[in-house]
């Protein structure tokens, strides 16, 4: 079983994306080590909290640029995908630049143009809808449930594997080569959250 290196940058999701991971019995350590990190068959980059603390932990731990180098498996995880994207509105901030785009606000509607009335943050269970073909999402059913707590969201793009939709779609999945971000939570959603883990710990994802 491969062994999974959960970047330790803060976020309070650590402890439960961790114990996620070893009921599939994957090897699991959180890190901020750069060693540990690049020597690892996976990398996780969890994250709860917003996109300029997310960064600056990272820039006070010395891993932009080791994060940025790495070519074995890399996960992001709700904040820890968008910090994958070139910046976000959430506080202005440069992000690590490995997908291409801007992180913005999700846009409530107030319901009085007929629409259906959206709150900000997205908090709850959204359905999944697969774009096209990915290792990372073999088993996951269009309409899929997973669990979503956010207020920002990546731009749609090639790089978006499935989408979900709060007041606009946006992008609940994405990967580029070895590069993938996951907004919705996998350690809180169940069986789908399983699968999602489940996939990146496979041979497929190499």
């Amino acid at each position: 079983m491969n062994d999974v290196v959960l970047i330790d940058a803060g976020g309070a999701n650590l402890g439960s994306v961790r114990y996620a991971f070893e009921r599939l019995g994957a090897r699991v350590s959180t890190s901020a080590d750069p060693a540990v990190i690049r020597a690892a068959s996976r990398v996780v980059l969890p994250g709860v909290g917003a996109a300029a603390g997310g960064m600056a932990r990272l820039r006070e731990l010395g891993l932009v640029e080791v994060v940025r180098g790495l070519s074995q498996p890399l996960l992001g995880i709700c904040l820890g995908m968008q910090l994958l994207y070139g910046s976000s509105e959430e506080g202005d901030v440069e992000c690590l630049g490995l997908l291409p785009g801007r992180v913005s606000r999700l846009v409530p509607v107030d319901g009085t143009d007929g629409r259906p009335a959206v709150r900000v943050p997205h908090m709850g269970w959204n359905s999944l809808r697969p774009i096209g073909h990915s290792a990372l999402l073999d088993g996951i059913d269009d309409g899929a449930q997973a669990y979503f707590v956010h207020s920002y969201a990546a731009p749609m793009g090639p790089a978006t594997l499935a989408t979900a939709t709060h007041g606009a779609d946006f992008p609940a999945v994405v990967g580029d080569g070895r590069r993938f971000g996951a907004q919705f939570h996998p350690e809180r959603s169940a069986t789908v959250g399983e699968r999602l883990l489940r996939n990146f710990l496979s041979e497929a994802i190499a």
